[in-house]
């Protein structure tokens, strides 16, 4: 199985142009012939919990179709992170497209004390995917809860992805817990995390992957969007590809001439 993780810098609420930026990164995913794509937390929004309840959906929102349409076309899993509307609550999801099922959506169950202001925690249900290679899904705090992994094992997941949006210091933190998780457990880890200003904080990207041993085999940059799959039969990276924000770049341009 071919397993990417994507690094985007999102446009702060602005879920369509999000969506458009998906695609582009979807289609690296399938020219590498990746079988599952997952983006990093809140990826549809960016991480901005004070926007959350202008900006929560649910799995069946129609903005989403092509992602299904994708899923079924080019028989690839994808997720995505999106503010998830229960009733009056709000919860931080993850929607999962799969070639011809039914979408389902992860929503994190573990909150961080300064999430829960805006959201609340969501239930276990669909955190294990996959038949005969099961993955279990992480969002972002869950990482650091060690019963998450712990219960992601007991289950039998043999890889374990989190879908993160993560400052330049607790990506630092992130890093260090993965790779103890995929050491202890003996697990496949991929972490998908963001880039750019989210909320209060500077997102610092590195999404990054490990062996089952607690090896970092590769990991993207800081300042790029970009995919990273590994080949989970041979544990070998089968695809990089940063590819510069052109928003971005702009913004530089624009800073650097104010200068």
């Amino acid at each position: 199985m071919k397993i990417c993780v994507a690094q985007t810098r999102p446009m702060k609420g602005d879920i369509q142009s999000n969506i458009a930026n998906h695609k582009k990164l979807i289609d690296l995913a399938v020219s590498h012939e990746a079988d599952a794509v997952i983006f990093p937390e809140l990826s549809l929004t960016g991480y901005e919990p004070t926007l959350a309840k202008e900006l929560a959906t649910d799995q069946d929102d129609r903005r989403f179709d092509d992602f299904q349409e994708l899923a079924n076309t080019k028989q690839i899993a994808i997720g995505v992170g999106v503010p998830i509307r229960r009733n009056t609550d709000m919860c931080i999801g993850l929607i999962l497209f799969q070639p011809h099922q039914a979408r389902r959506t992860y929503t994190k169950q573990y909150l961080h004390s300064d999430e829960k202001e805006f959201f609340v925690g969501g239930q276990d249900t669909t955190g294990i995917i996959g038949n005969e290679t099961k993955i279990a899904l992480a969002i972002c705090y869950e990482l650091s809860v060690s019963e998450h992994a712990e219960n992601a094992y007991q289950r039998g997941a043999a890889i374990y992805i989190a879908s993160v949006a993560k400052s330049v210091d607790g990506v630092e933190k992130a890093i260090k817990r993965l790779s103890d998780i995929a050491s202890e457990y003996s697990m496949i880890v991929l972490m998908s995390n963001c880039l750019g200003l989210c909320d209060n904080f500077e997102s610092g990207g590195r999404t990054s992957i490990w062996n089952s041993s607690g090896q970092l085999i590769e990991q993207l940059n800081d300042t790029d969007e970009g995919v990273l799959i590994i080949d989970t039969a041979t544990q070998k990276i089968v695809g990089k590809h940063h590819t510069a924000t052109p928003n971005y770049l702009q913004t530089l341009k624009r800073v650097k001439s104010i200068a």
